[in-house]
This record gives C-alpha cells, sequence and structure tokens, in this order.
C-alpha cells in the first residue's frame, strides 16, 4: 500500500565526522522499502515504522519542503539518501520523487551521495553528471556477487549484475562510483571466495571505492524478522546465529579478521579506497569556471 503524508522537515543534519559515507545532510523521501532486504535495521522498533514491506510512505511535499531548505543553508554539504530506505524502489519508476529531488539539489549545486540497490539510477544520469560538477557519488549495496543469493536475501532489489553493470555506466560517466559491502552476513556471506568475488567484480565494473563491513546488527523486531527468514532459508542456521550472538546488537563474523585482511590486500591489488573521497568544498576546477 502506497500512501502520501506530508513532512515538516526534509533534511536532517548528519553527526561530525560522517567518516563512512561523507554526508554533511541525510535526505529520506520515502518511509518504508519495497526491496524487501531480510536483514533491513529500518525495522527495528526505534524508527517506529509499522509495516515497513507492505506500506510505503511518499513525502508528497518533499520537492518543495527541499527547494526551502537549500535556499536557507549557508554551508553546502553533501547529501546523502539511502540511509534508511532505498531512493531507487520499484515506486520511483513511477514518481520520479527522487529524481526531481536530484534536479533540485543539481539547481542549487550541492553535492550528492546516492546509495542504492537499484539499476534504475541511471534514469538520473544526466542530472548526477550535472551535481557532479561539484561532486556526485553513488555507491551501490552489493554483500554478495551470487545473483540467486541476492534474490533470497534482497528479494525486492535488482539483481547483483544488474548493480555492477549500472556501476560501469556511471563509472565510464566520471561519476565516483563504488560498492557498501555491507552487511556480510555471519555463516552465509562471510567467506574468502565471496569476498574475492564482490571485490574483483568491482574492480571490473569501474569501483573506485568499497566500504567494508564484516558482520551485521540485529535488535528486537528486526532479529525476529530476519530469524523467521532464516527459518525459511536457511533450515538449522539461526540456531547458529542465537549461539553465537544470543541478544548482542553487534554480530561480526567470526571470519572478520582474516576477511578484512584479504579484503585489504585485494584493494591493493587492484587500486581500489576502502573508503569514500568525500567532497571537500569547491575543487581547482570550479574555482577555474568562477
Amino acid at each position: 500500500m502506497v500512501r502520501e503524508i506530508q513532512a515538516k522537515v526534509l533534511l536532517s543534519h548528519v553527526k561530525q565526522p560522517d567518516d563512512w559515507f561523507g554526508l554533511k545532510y541525510n535526505m529520506n523521501l520515502y518511509r518504508g522499502c519495497q526491496h524487501r532486504c531480510i536483514y533491513c535495521d529500518s525495522r527495528s522498533a526505534c524508527y517506529q515504522i509499522e509495516d515497513f514491506d507492505r506500506e510505503i510512505l511518499v513525502k508528497a511535499n518533499a520537492i518543495e519542503l527541499l527547494r526551502k531548505e537549500l535556499a536557507s543553508k549557508r554551508v553546502k554539504g553533501t547529501i546523502g539518501t539511502g540511509s534508511m530506505n532505498d531512493p531507487y524502489m520499484p515506486l520511483e519508476a513511477d514518481l520520479n520523487l527522487t529524481g526531481r529531488a536530484l534536479g533540485v539539489i543539481a539547481e542549487f549545486g550541492f553535492p550528492v551521495h546516492v546509495m542504492t540497490k537499484s539499476d534504475l539510477v541511471l534514469r538520473d544520469l544526466d542530472t548526477l553528471c550535472q551535481i557532479n560538477q561539484a561532486y556526485a557519488a553513488v555507491s551501490f549495496t552489493i554483500t554478495t556477487a551470487d545473483d540467486e543469493l541476492g534474490r533470497k536475501l534482497e528479494p525486492g532489489a535488482a539483481v547483483v549484475s544488474d548493480r555492477f553493470r549500472a556501476m560501469k555506466v556511471l563509472s565510464d560517466h566520471g561519476i565516483h562510483t563504488g560498492v557498501t559491502m555491507m552487511p556480510i552476513l555471519p555463516f552465509i556471506e562471510d567467506n574468502e571466495e565471496n569476498v574475492r568475488q564482490i571485490v574483483e567484480q568491482a574492480h571490473v565494473h569501474g569501483a573506485s571505492y568499497i566500504i567494508p563491513w564484516f558482520g551485521m546488527s540485529l535488535r528486537d523486531r528486526q532479529r525476529a524478522y530476519y530469524y523467521h527468514k532464516l527459518d525459511a532459508l536457511f533450515p538449522g542456521l539461526r540456531e547458529r546465529y542465537e549461539q553465537a550472538f544470543g541478544d548482542r546488537y553487534s554480530c561480526p563474523s567470526p571470519n572478520a579478521h582474516r576477511l578484512a585482511q584479504q579484503f585489504d590486500q585485494l584493494c591493493e591489488e587492484h587500486d581500489i579506497a576502502a573508503h569514500l573521497e568525500p567532497y571537500r568544498g569547491v575543487t581547482a576546477r570550479q574555482m577555474r569556471l568562477l
């Protein structure tokens, strides 16, 4: 079900410094998500989204609000989108809310970091190229290089191979693009072959960075939903989680140290950074254009 709501504030300030994603502002145009990723932390009770997968709330006044808020900002900083839901979920194909928001961001000359699991982002390639006169980054969340496993874990999202192909197009157009390799699910994805395939495919498709996390979070409603899906998709695996992590929020892979060492070596071999180079203000090229 899709329902429109009126938002009071669109851009929230991100606690500084943001060493992971380089954001100053965060923007969520929707509440809820159609991708139905079995591990999503946004199901947690603290976010107060009751029916995360089935009811999508659309911020109907988002574009008007965004224009008003950007006009009042004295400091230009990177606007992130994709933290609480995917800005390119299937609904976006019809509503074009993210596309319209990017148009406003381009108009005001703000930098942007888009995080997504969809190749639908390519529809806004021209706008992203315009934003990239300041700074534009697109990170694709990729936790497995295997399409079949991806369909189980992220049933509503674009298959992984389509994300990689979109990454190559963006990279070829000069957009900063890479991978958010998180979460890496314990006992499912935390093996050397999976990490190797992700890094190598990222290299082939033009990624300049990969942001890793070898583990996952689990709390309240998120844990209940995830365990329900484990029982259906990976019978017997729930018990391993309960024994390994109990009720803990942070659930690092038992192989995290070994995988991190392998990851660092692979990134060095392929000249891929293990972090995103953030927006640092007006560039020398921009200064010449002023």
